[in-house]
């Protein structure tokens, strides 16, 4: 009881951390496709952002697993998950996608990543999502569909849409890995372990040069406004990897995974509001009505969840009653 309690009254905290994570996560786009004009390759910008986030991470990591390493040791796969395929593999799979399919189509299939996880539980528990769960669920993926712009058309090439799921697969792997907390390693550690493999992998990759590699000293323009390429790139590592991954898990462990991944599609709300403020392009009427779409799914998912909470403590409680037995 105490447990299911703290969970509850973590829940206003919990979906302050996912909006604040999905925030961050949206400034990605403006770092990076600054950086990218500037003559960035995707490649070295994702590498930039992931290394240099790793070190930002690494002293607070070893400091708060000092005598945990036991705690490492048994999550390893959870962490390996973590950095290879939730991070390495969804970074560099949407990537490869929008060399193919248009970035907004990728960005559509990679956000299907909550549904994939919530058919994955289905599928696991063999308990089936709720009513009010799917029409959540429906609601926010066609806000995500309205927002992305893919309702104007786009081609429809197998392998970018091929890369694309196994983004989706990578998403889906972040909120799954990062709600888990039975290894009992804080969110901001388990992020640095993470990253510092993501970042092992993807330096592994530019060495062997199966991803471009190319840099640039050029100013970048974001605002308006003429910065230097390491104030990009700062702002990319602080604000859109160290910022959001760790609210992001901090998030998923007081929601539950279904629930976070959920919020997680207000990035693209986000993604909107910045391009408002920073670039001055105002959206159309249609992506306005994909926001709204967003919001009440979220909504309706987060209330799905709370009426099957509240109409299965009896099947919780049997089963504590029979391991006890």
């Amino acid at each position: 009881m105490t447990a299911v309690r703290a969970a509850r009254g973590f829940s206003f905290a919990g979906f302050v951390l996912a909006i604040g994570s999905a925030a961050c996560f949206a400034l990605s786009g403006i770092f990076a496709s600054a950086l990218i004009s500037s003559g960035w390759s995707p490649g070295a910008a994702t590498t930039a952002r992931i290394l240099f986030a790793a070190l930002a991470l690494l002293i607070p990591t070893l400091v708060m697993l000092r005598g945990q390493w036991s705690r490492v040791l048994r999550a390893w796969r959870t962490i390996l998950l973590f950095g290879l395929l939730a991070i390495v593999a969804c970074q560099l799979s949407f990537f490869v996608a929008v060399q193919f399919i248009p970035p907004s189509l990728a960005l559509l299939i990679e956000f299907m990543g909550p549904v994939l996880l919530m058919l994955w539980t289905w599928a696991r528990t063999r308990l089936a999502p709720s009513g009010v769960t799917l029409l959540g669920a429906a609601l926010a993926v066609l806000g995500l569909v309205a927002i992305s712009g893919v309702l104007a058309g786009g081609a429809l090439n197998p392998l970018g849409i091929l890369f694309a799921l196994v983004a989706a697969v990578g998403n889906a792997a972040y909120f799954a890995t990062g709600a888990s907390q039975e290894h009992g390693i804080a969110p901001l550690p388990f992020v640095g372990l993470g990253l510092a493999l993501a970042a092992v992998g993807l330096g592994i990759v530019s060495a062997v040069g199966l991803l471009p590699f190319r840099i640039s000293s050029s100013p970048v323009t974001i605002a308006d406004a003429e910065v230097p390429a390491a104030a990009a790139v700062a702002g990319m590592v602080l604000v859109s990897t160290v910022c959001a991954y760790v609210l992001g898990v901090a998030a998923s462990r007081r929601l539950g995974a279904t629930v976070a991944s959920f919020t997680g599609y207000s990035e693209a709300m986000f993604g909107i509001v910045w391009t408002i403020v920073l670039l001055s392009v105002v959206p159309t009427a249609i992506q306005w009505l994909g926001a709204a779409l967003i919001i009440a799914g979220v909504v309706t998912v987060k209330v799905g969840e709370l009426l099957r909470s509240r109409s299965s403590p009896r099947v919780g409680s049997s089963r504590r009653t029979t391991r006890n037995g």
